[in-house]
């Protein structure tokens, strides 16, 4: 019955927008039946957030690029398991290619046997079939993003409620000067480690972050290439791996350059400094000119920007 009455709205774009039909299609079977064309024109974070399940008859794959791309057989991190529980559980975002999540579960069992880290609370990795979110993140779109709490976890577990209403800590008083009262050796062992795994790519933090981690680290100290300043990570840290052997269109993370090092230098001067922050000035105005017409908001990303793969991700079983 659900399908005799959402195909033919689907189909008949001359009556629907494109936006109004995207909003009812969470659907895979409705999704297979539009037209290559139609199905092309949908908004891609619109499809991709109404999937709530995972490619069933699909090889696990990573397609695309982190920021542009989707992923098929994903796996869901559980939600609870002995090192770790998983945050903001309404978003359906604990999902993520077999490698990643097996990277999480292996760090927060490390982290708590060796480190002295209680247990890691979780934050976003991708949604079921990856792709564009309906909010926040850029990346995570392939499944080999992860985001992970710098607040310990509690020797409890915690109820639904308090995964979507408690808030992590900040481990930073601004863009420059750590908060002591809360960032411990612990948090320093934490990075260090998922930094140490040979499939991390990349770990993004705040710019003090960096530089505490660029004053505590002693012996080998390559494991610091892979940890990057960026902004807003001041109360989590985001893990990226390298694409799996078996995804041969994914495209991995720009490596580290040589000449940058443990990117303790320049590269940290300049996300300490103020240029990153800091918004560029504005010309001043012409007084004589005629006021100009306010841009049009760019239009949202489609499905025919992404992979031709993700087409056939979204219209899986």
């Amino acid at each position: 019955m659900f399908r005799r009455l959402v195909l033919p709205a689907l189909l008949c774009l001359g009556m629907l927008s494109i936006q109004a039909a995207a909003q009812s299609v969470s659907d895979s079977a409705a999704l297979a039946a539009m037209s290559d064309q139609a199905l092309s024109k949908l908004p891609a974070k619109k499809v991709f957030g109404g999937m709530k399940g995972p490619t069933l008859n699909m090889k696990a794959r990573a397609i695309g690029s982190y920021a542009k791309g989707c992923m098929s057989g994903g796996m869901a991190l559980p939600v609870d398991g002995p090192a770790w529980q998983v945050m903001r559980l309404s978003r359906n975002r604990n999902w993520g290619n077999p490698e990643l999540v097996s990277l999480v579960e292996k760090l927060a069992v490390e982290a708590r046997e060796y480190d002295g880290w209680p247990g890691l609370l979780v934050g976003d990795l991708a949604q079921p079939r990856g792709g564009p979110m309906l909010s926040g993140h850029a990346s995570h779109q392939v499944g080999l993003d992860a985001d992970v709490w710098l607040t310990p976890m509690p020797n409890r577990t915690l109820t639904k409620r308090e995964r979507e209403d408690m808030s992590a800590k900040l481990v930073v008083k601004d863009r420059k000067t750590m908060d002591y009262s809360v960032w411990t050796p612990a948090h320093a062992k934490l990075i260090k480690r998922a930094a140490s795994y040979p499939q991390v790519a990349r770990i993004f933090v705040h710019p003090p972050i960096k530089a505490e981690l660029c004053k505590w680290a002693t012996g080998d100290r390559s494991w610091l290439a892979k940890v990057r300043p960026y902004f807003g990570h001041n109360y989590h840290f985001h893990i990226r791996i390298n694409c799996p052997k078996d995804s041969p269109t994914c495209k991995n993370q720009a490596p580290a350059r040589p000449k940058d090092g443990d990117g303790c230098g320049e590269e940290l001067a300049y996300w300490m400094g103020d240029v990153p922050w800091v918004p560029k000035k504005k010309p001043k105005p012409d007084p004589n000119a005629k006021p100009a017409k306010p841009p049009k908001p760019a239009p949202p990303l489609t499905l025919s920007a992404l992979p031709a793969e993700c087409r056939a991700v979204v219209t899986a079983e």
